[in-house]
């Protein structure tokens, strides 16, 4: 048995191609992400990877829609989203394949 914490990941990326990660792999990324209400991410879409956000907790907006605890978000490679903490949120984040450097800013947002 391995024991670790979320709090010595990469902003709580554990599993892909991060250093430290529990699992190192190119094939997945996973993380489980906290944000506090007001925390933002810039726009930003991938041109590789499909995402998956699962809100496990909080309100969230991403794209001028807001999300809450049990919503599914798919972000197919190529769709842009922002994204902004309404309330203290956590989110369970899945990115398949795990491409190395595929997250590229939307210019003018």
């Amino acid at each position: 048995m391995k024991v670790d914490s979320l709090n010595a990941m990469t902003k709580g990326w554990f599993i892909g191609n991060f250093d430290p990660s529990l699992f190192k792999t190119n094939d997945v990324e996973v993380a489980v992400k906290r944000y506090r209400a007001g925390d933002s991410e810039e726009a930003h879409y991938h041109k590789i990877a499909t995402e998956y956000t699962v809100i496990i907790d909080g309100e969230v907006e991403m794209n001028g829609v807001r999300y809450k605890k049990d919503d599914i978000i798919v972000m197919e490679p190529g769709d842009a989203t922002d994204f902004k903490a309404i309330t203290d949120s956590t989110n369970v984040v899945v990115k398949i394949p795990g491409a190395n450097n595929d997250k590229y800013l939307v210019e003018g947002k």
